[in-house]
């Protein structure tokens, strides 16, 4: 049997957003397994050489904006490239995607994911407050306790050890899809995971 395909993206990424459907449509088509993995990147980045955004040479800064609105365009995908709610911590809503995927399953966690990438790169909602969360828990139809249930020390913890995941596996940016041992880092590079996955 073939081993689950490893999902790590942080759920403020505009990169996993843009990629997040598309990536769903390729698990349905390979019928893989999947392990949702948000992780922390402000771990990752000094392990990586990586750096928050706001510490980016300012045409870096300016290249990354051209290029969301370019893939945005190309890709049909609402997206304001400067969200009212951005930066934003990840941190709860990474919690509680990590809680729901314990309790209900890859499947619900992979909507939820989509459905916070959403709110805050298409709808402008602020995915670091509870009420935001508490009302995508309610329009993905998954109960309102694990709003509370991601607060539990067992779920950060398990948020921490996908994080330590991540860098043992090498991953540095978001999204990375892991399949059998092999890294894809990039919405841009879905087109190679569907030839590894044979779809």
């Amino acid at each position: 049997m073939s081993r689950p395909i490893d999902y790590f993206f942080t759920p403020q990424s505009p990169w996993a957003y843009l990629g997040h459907a598309r990536f769903v449509d390729l698990l349905r088509a390979s019928r893989r397994a999947v392990r949702v993995l948000p992780v922390d990147y402000g771990r990752i980045f000094p392990l990586s050489g990586g750096l928050p955004l706001g510490q980016r040479a300012p045409q870096r800064q300016a290249y990354r904006l051209a290029e969301l609105r370019r893939f945005a365009a190309h890709l049909n995908i609402a997206l304001h490239a400067e969200p009212r709610h951005f930066p934003v911590d990840g941190a709860p809503a990474a919690r509680l995607i990590t809680a729901v995927a314990q309790a209900d399953g890859p499947d619900a966690a992979l909507r939820l994911a989509g459905a916070v990438m959403a709110a805050c790169w298409a709808e402008q909602r602020d995915i670091a407050n509870a009420g935001t969360l508490a009302e995508l828990l309610d329009e993905c139809d998954l109960p309102a306790a694990h709003l509370a249930a991601a607060q539990a020390p067992e779920v950060q913890a398990r948020y921490e050890a996908h994080t330590q995941a991540a860098i043992d596996a090498g991953v540095f940016g978001a999204p990375t899809y892991v399949i059998d041992g092999e890294l894809f880092w990039g919405q841009d590079r879905l087109d190679f995971v569907r030839r590894a996955l044979g779809v």
